[in-house]
């Protein structure tokens, strides 16, 4: 594909059919009006940088913020393929869901191509076998031996985008790991392969096959020149379908009606043909499509041969698997000329294996035909509520779930691959998928419960057991009033049980049994086992308050417990001030005491000598003073 890629720069082309609601369509010549280019991105897997291939200096964005996975070098499988170096591939062991969501594209009409290709690494199993899935619904399974044959390199589907979002997933089989080389989301007319009153919206297009008649080479419309409103498409070419009984012919001839809105069909596509030989004056073309399926065929006529130049030269019916889908189908009739372009449109519904179109002419003339195309009608999946996935999103983020989980994409759509222990159920009157169990026992789990685990309102079942979930029991869960089980047990799980689980009304099995819960057990739960519910609250030290648990404490009411935590918090804040009052105060005193001491220590010494010396002096005078005894005065 490399070689013959288109080149827009932030817009590529686009890539996709055109529409017709009549069973027969002749193209008007009123050109398009489109004021514009089509929006297009175009995304090469793997890569660190943005990528231009050449010769047509095509733009391909980096791979960067879409996707889990691993990078690797690629080896193309085809010369189809785009010359790209890079993609990225998806080890079971990376979970089995894993998705592309690429954002910012505007609303509207869209052709999807994704390409594959081999891991260039002759460890690994070199061609996978996967399913691939867009907006929700899968579109196509690889086939063993798909990277051995052109068409099968990639796969391609009309879809409406109306939340300015679009998710391609791939999903793993068990045969080998997805290898995606490149993704195109490139953008058509909005009225493109309009097939009649059941198109729209509700459905996707899936080409199955497009094939140029004649020419026998393979061409995308860029090497067509096409038109971009048309898309890039890919025609596989072929110059005969039974060698012998048909030839090709070819003209330079400019072809009118041919690149007209909504399908945009490039006129270069009508220069080839195959018409019927006298050996063989049928055509016929078959192909394996998937049974009890509805189709979408569109074929391409234009008469170019010189020979045929008026009506009623070549007449001829189509048949679609043995049915008439065309009567006297005669082309110049109803073009009104020669060498110009006549679209056929017609939904079969295929009950087998095997779709056949055989042209068959009624007036003894030869057959002709320029191109085909076959779609593969799919009705489009109903969504999942986006509240819920994003809730699901938080408790994987909560819980840490392990990578092989996945979790990538709708958990519950495509059908055939609902996201691993989630159970899904369809409300009828939101026309939305909701989550009606989780069961994710004995996963190693870790973290918390988000309080947002009320969002998925549909739940009947929790199983979360034997895991090492933390923290508390979400008060939100009382309001998932269809809750019938809920199984938290052998946890980690601490607090007191919630007052809101008595509002389950449905509950009949609550198992909170090997966590470390504290408190009374709710009173609205500590009675419902006697109506036939199976509760269990063992293993929880620090429960009490029902039959088999340890007697609680006086029961207080939230006022009064918070009185009694006010109260005890003022009486130790009076505690702390008295105290830091009291200290203040001692540390004043004493830093007084030791100022005056500090002061009065000299004086002191002075006063103790001086009282030492007058009482000496004192005691020296009286001494002095007393009498002195005479000898006249002495008695005998």
């Amino acid at each position: 594909m490399g070689s013959c890629r288109s080149s827009h720069l932030h817009l590529l082309r686009l890539f996709l059919p055109m529409v017709f609601s009549a069973n027969i369509f002749w193209a008007s010549s009123a050109a398009h009006t489109h004021s514009r280019d089509p929006f297009a991105i175009r995304i090469s897997c793997g890569a660190r940088e943005d990528v231009r291939t050449q010769p047509t200096n095509a733009l391909w964005y980096r791979d960067f913020g879409y996707s889990g996975g691993r990078l690797a070098n690629a080896t193309p499988t085809s010369h189809i393929t785009p010359p790209l170096k890079t993609l990225r591939y998806f080890p079971l062991s990376d979970g089995p869901e894993n998705c592309y969501n690429i954002r910012n594209i505007p609303n509207g009409h869209y052709a999807v191509r994704i390409f594959f290709a081999l891991v260039a690494d002759s460890n690994l199993d070199n061609e996978p076998v996967f399913d691939i899935s867009v907006e929700g619904t899968q579109i196509y399974t690889l086939k063993s031996g798909w990277s051995n044959i052109d068409d099968q390199a990639f796969a391609e589907a009309l879809v409406f985008v109306t939340d300015g979002s679009m998710s391609t997933c791939f999903h793993s089989t068990g045969h080998g790991d997805p290898s995606i080389l490149s993704i195109e989301i490139l953008q058509v007319d909005a009225n493109a392969y309009n097939f009649g009153p059941e198109w729209g919206k509700g459905t996707i297009l899936r080409t199955a096959k497009r094939i140029t008649c004649g020419s026998g080479k393979p061409a995308f419309d860029e090497d067509l020149n096409g038109d971009h409103w048309g898309g890039d498409r890919f025609w596989l070419g072929t110059s005969t379908f039974n060698k012998g009984s048909d030839q090709s012919i070819s003209t330079e001839n400019r072809i009118t009606q041919a690149s007209v809105k909504p399908n945009f069909y490039p006129e270069k596509l009508y220069h080839s043909a195959i018409v019927s030989t006298d050996r063989q004056p049928n055509i016929t073309f078959q192909m394996e499509v998937n049974p009890n399926k509805n189709y979408s065929i569109w074929l391409h006529f234009a008469e170019i041969d010189p020979g045929i130049t008026s009506k009623g030269q070549r007449v001829f019916d189509v048949l679609v698997n043995s049915g008439i889908a065309f009567t006297d189908v005669d082309i110049i009739q109803i073009t009104g000329g020669h060498n110009a372009a006549l679209v056929l449109h017609k939904i079969v519904a295929a009950s087998g294996r095997t779709l056949t179109i055989i042209l068959m002419p009624t007036n003894g003339s030869h057959a002709i035909i320029n191109a085909i195309e076959v779609f593969e009608v799919i009705s489009a999946e109903f969504r999942t509520s986006k509240e819920e996935v994003t809730a699901l999103q938080n408790l994987k983020n909560s819980l840490g779930l392990p990578l092989r989980f996945g979790w990538n994409g709708d958990p519950c759509v495509p059908q055939q691959h609902p996201w691993s222990g989630v159970d899904c159920q369809f409300d009828s009157r939101s026309g939305k998928w909701g989550i009606d169990g989780l069961g994710l026992d004995n996963q190693g789990l870790r973290g918390t419960l988000p309080d947002d685990i009320s969002k998925l309102r549909h739940l009947q079942s929790i199983n979360l057991s034997g895991n090492s979930i933390q923290g508390a029991i979400p008060f939100s869960l009382g309001s998932i009033t269809g809750l019938e089980t809920l199984d938290l047990s052998f946890n980690q799980l601490n607090g007191s049980i919630p007052e809101s689980l008595g509002q389950l009304t449905s509950l009949q099995i609550l198992n909170l049994n090997g966590n470390m819960l504290s408190g009374r057990v709710p009173a609205k739960l500590g009675g419902r086992p006697l109506h036939r519910a199976s509760f269990n609250f063992t293993g929880n030290s620090g429960l009490c308050g029902i039959p088999g648990l340890p007697a609680c404490g006086p029961h207080l009411s939230l006022a009064a417990k918070f009185g009694i935590a006010l109260a005890a918090l003022l009486v130790l804040l009076l505690l702390v001030v008295c105290v830091t009052c009291w200290l203040k105060r001692r540390q004043n005193t004493l830093r007084v005491q030791k100022i005056a001491s500090s002061r009065e220590a000299p004086y002191a010494k002075s006063k103790t000598n001086f009282v030492r010396d007058v009482q000496m002096s004192k005691h020296q005078r009286l001494h002095e003073q007393s009498p002195t005894p005479t000898e006249g005065g002495l008695l005998p």
